[in-house]
């Protein structure tokens, strides 16, 4: 997370909305452990990785989303989901991430 200040920084002065994404679960082999974190803000850039790289796209349009609706929520990806496997996600494994927008 602390990687993620100075670009959560410069956005927050710039006024601009961010939502955090987090792994909070993972069951089975994953790419990022539990703690992992990832920041988009609302012009959809980046920083940090919850998956290094296999479903950061769809993560930015579930974090797109929760900058939108305000809404917390908590989504996962998993070998088995056909959505997983299209964006990228190989492992074999399910990560579990909690999306918040990130209240100044």
């Amino acid at each position: 997370m602390r990687d993620l200040l100075d670009d959560i920084d410069t956005w927050r002065s710039e006024g601009v909305g961010v939502a955090i994404a987090r792994v909070v679960d993972l069951e089975g082999s994953g790419p990022r452990e539990p703690g992992a974190a990832m920041a988009v803000n609302e012009r959809g850039e980046v920083a940090g990785s919850v998956s290094g790289g296999c479903v950061e796209g769809a993560v930015v349009t579930e974090a797109l989303e929760v900058l939108r609706t305000g809404e917390r929520k908590v989504v996962s990806f998993g070998y088995s989901d056909d959505e997983a496997f299209a964006v990228g996600l190989t492992c074999g494994g399910t990560i579990h991430l909690y999306l918040e927008p990130l209240d100044w």
